[in-house]
């Protein structure tokens, strides 16, 4: 009997492993707990913000995307989605489109769309519009930023007053000793470019995302914010910003990652969000 036992487990467990890597995504907890989608979206349904931390081509993590805002539109009434794939200039486009003054076309020949638009952030944008889901353009206007990496946070200083609508107030503080942007340092090593001119670009990118929620923060209401998982991974970025002002907000990170293996949480990714998606490397991309 004992050496049934052992042949069955033996041909169980390579058989498990096959089968996680036919999986499309494992959830794990910082401390590397995997844990089921619903439990995920229970938490997050019990927050004031969450920053879901996306790779921008990885389809599976956009498809958990609308999965978690329409779990979280059905348990509060009060959901707000906002994105860094639309600049804060783009926003009257968008509320225009919401209430229908323009239509799907005008919509999109006007406003500065993502090249994976269609595919990867539409079907959020199409839910919110049909669940009268309010939506926030976070990201500061690229030519902003732009400017920042060749200039400075100074080159800020000389725009209009307009123009200083679509970012944050200024001067906006930049610690550059956080381990985030230390490790732009690190990366940009040698490289022929201001190495503190691109951490300010960064840092004004998190500052502005963060600014455009501040109006809708301990209002009742529950924000899902889309960003790249370098915005708010390791809870600096954004959420360093969003805590300066807000320190008591409730706030949920997610982290999405791809391993080679699914089955556990690679050492390197524990700790880096409240909650990390792991994908197949060879998974879906939409690009």
């Amino acid at each position: 009997m004992n050496k049934k036992i052992v042949l069955i487990s033996l041909f169980l467990f390579p058989l498990t492993g096959i089968m996680a890597q036919n999986e499309a995504y494992k959830i794990f907890t910082k401390e590397g707990k995997e844990i089921s989608f619903e439990t995920m979206a229970v938490n997050a349904s019990q927050v004031e913000a969450i920053f879901f931390g996306e790779l921008h081509n990885n389809s599976i993590a956009h498809w958990l995307q609308l999965r978690l805002l329409k779990s979280l539109q059905q348990s509060n009434n009060k959901v707000v989605l906002a994105g860094e794939f639309f600049e804060r200039d783009d926003q009257l486009n968008i509320d225009e489109w919401f209430s229908g003054r323009i239509t799907d076309k005008n919509f999109e020949s006007e406003a500065k769309l993502w090249n994976n638009y269609s595919t990867d952030y539409k079907p959020l944008m199409i839910f919110a519009k049909e669940h009268q889901i309010p939506f926030v353009a976070s990201n500061i206007p690229r030519k902003y930023a732009s400017l920042v990496s060749r200039e400075g946070m100074n080159g800020l200083e000389s725009l209009s007053s307009e123009a200083k609508k679509y970012i944050a107030p200024l001067p906006v503080e930049v610690d550059k000793t956080l381990p985030g942007y230390k490790g732009m340092t690190e990366m940009m090593h040698g490289a022929n470019m201001n190495i503190d001119f691109m951490i300010e670009a960064q840092a004004i990118k998190d500052a502005t995302m963060a600014y455009s929620l501040f109006n809708y923060f301990q209002k009742g209401n529950l924000i899902l914010h889309i960003n790249g998982s370098y915005h708010s991974n390791n809870f600096e970025g954004i959420v360093w910003y969003v805590k300066k002002d807000f320190p008591q907000l409730k706030i949920m990170t997610i982290n999405t990652v791809e391993q080679k293996e699914i089955l556990t949480l690679e050492d390197k990714h524990l700790y880096t969000a409240d909650f990390i998606i792991v994908t197949p490397q060879d998974g879906p991309k939409s690009y």
